[in-house]
């Protein structure tokens, strides 16, 4: 019985096919590297270890891919959530700064070239990652984000008003950049072909097996379980937003946002011709972003971040509805197939963090809702780190700092999200948009 409840509201899981089942942990064992965590990260790492033939076990609460990594949009985004390439460098420094953001430029590339290398059935679509600008005031910082990226070699163009409008169906868009690395895949197809692919080369992988307890050793880690312990040298935490009491204080350095996910029934070809024709995945650079893609099925999706716990559901299913109707100048949207929910973790500062816990125990959180690029990207890395090859860490090790007033802080979207819209309404009046 899982710990966490079957997310059969969820497009991916529903659509993914019979999920390959993996055994509790039931006794003792010893390993190399224990990852907490089954997500992209988790089995990003622990196929880049099993690689350089270091011995791997993944802990999972629940199943594969049932914490964030099988909730999100399947958006590729291979950028940052916030910050361009001189702010991370800015704020780290030049060596690890450009350490970063090489990491992200090549982000989305390392995505479909390890679908493509493992035989990955994903629903991949490498068509590009979409960043329409919601007014104009919006353009000069994507102008400067383009500048600074292509100065680092990505593959990015910069849409005028028109272009945008042929590539998002749209004319209510000052602009966009475009970056040709990103797309969309099904999440939890992908992640279940990292562990079958981490699963071959050796990898141990145990589902329904919640760790309870972390304690040092002479020699490294025991993790405990209801079931049973591993005896681990190093350990590496990719539990993102699910860390819960098994670091109180890693989990309270983290902002959670629940973003509703909604995806249509399928829509015509007279839609399809219309609407984002070269199937990039978009997302806007609104305070409230507005994202719209399709899946294999040419279902629509979009999203959007509830004020309001209670009843959600429904309230989301409507304004997404909505949004969609008036923003793609849709006559009628199609009704919904699924609407699901999934938790991202925030930082203050939208950077990743990377956490020295103690001697061999690692911790890497803080995806911003960036997890499917970013998350892989940084497995090779730390996989590096974790071998002991004398790769230097993807990002300054940092301390765990709790979220001051984390109590208040940690509803903080239902107090923001208010602001957001008010602010996003007034851009697009100082520019004359709808």
């Amino acid at each position: 019985m899982s710990t966490l409840p079957a997310p059969s509201d969820v497009l991916w899981h529903a659509t993914a096919g019979d999920r390959p089942k993996r055994p509790a942990l039931q006794g003792d064992l010893d390993t190399d590297v224990a990852v907490i965590g089954g997500g992209f990260l988790g089995f990003s790492t622990a196929l880049h270890l099993a690689e350089c033939g270091v011995s791997v076990v993944v802990l999972e609460q629940g199943g594969i891919a049932w914490g964030a990594s099988g909730r999100n949009a399947g958006v590729v985004a291979p950028m940052l959530a916030r910050g361009d390439p001189d702010d991370v460098v800015a704020k780290l420094g030049e060596e690890a700064g450009n350490r970063l953001n090489a990491i992200v430029a090549g982000a989305g590339d390392l995505v479909f070239e390890l679908a493509r290398r493992h035989g990955i059935e994903c629903d991949a679509e490498q068509t590009g990652f979409l960043q329409p600008a919601h007014a104009a005031v919006a353009l000069p910082p994507l102008e400067r984000r383009f500048g600074q990226w292509q100065k680092r070699g990505k593959k990015v163009d910069l849409l005028v008003r028109d272009q945008t409008a042929r590539a998002t169906g749209s004319d209510i868009f000052a602009g966009a950049l475009l970056d040709h690395s990103g797309g969309q895949i099904n999440p939890v197809k992908y992640t279940r072909g990292l562990a079958a692919a981490a699963e071959n080369d050796g990898v141990r992988i145990f589902e329904d097996t919640a760790v309870t307890g972390l304690d040092q050793t002479a020699d490294g880690w025991l993790l405990r379980t209801r079931q049973g312990a591993v005896k681990a040298t190093k350990v590496l935490m990719a539990t993102n937003a699910l860390t819960g009491s098994l670091w109180p204080r890693l989990h309270r350095s983290l902002m959670p946002l629940t973003v509703h996910q909604l995806a249509t029934k399928p829509v015509g070809e007279d839609v399809t011709r219309r609407i984002l024709p070269g199937r990039q995945a978009a997302t806007d650079t609104s305070g409230h972003p507005f994202s719209f893609r399709y899946d294999a099925d040419n279902r629509l999706i979009s999203a959007a971040v509830s004020m309001v716990p209670y009843g959600a559901k429904a309230r989301m299913s409507r304004l997404i509805r909505e949004n969609l109707a008036r923003r793609l100048k849709l006559s009628e949207v199609p009704e919904e197939d699924y609407i699901w929910s999934g938790t991202a973790a925030l930082t203050n500062d939208f950077l990743p963090r990377l956490h020295q816990l103690g001697p061999g125990l690692l911790a890497a959180i803080g995806c911003n809702g960036r997890g499917i690029a970013l998350c892989t990207a940084l497995g090779p890395a730390l996989a590096g780190l974790l071998a002991e090859d004398g790769e230097a860490p993807p990002l300054p090790y940092s301390e765990v700092e709790p979220i001051s007033g984390y109590f208040l802080k940690r509803h903080g979207p239902r107090i923001y999200m208010p602001w957001a819209n008010w602010k996003d309404a007034r851009d697009k009046a100082r520019n004359g948009r709808a």
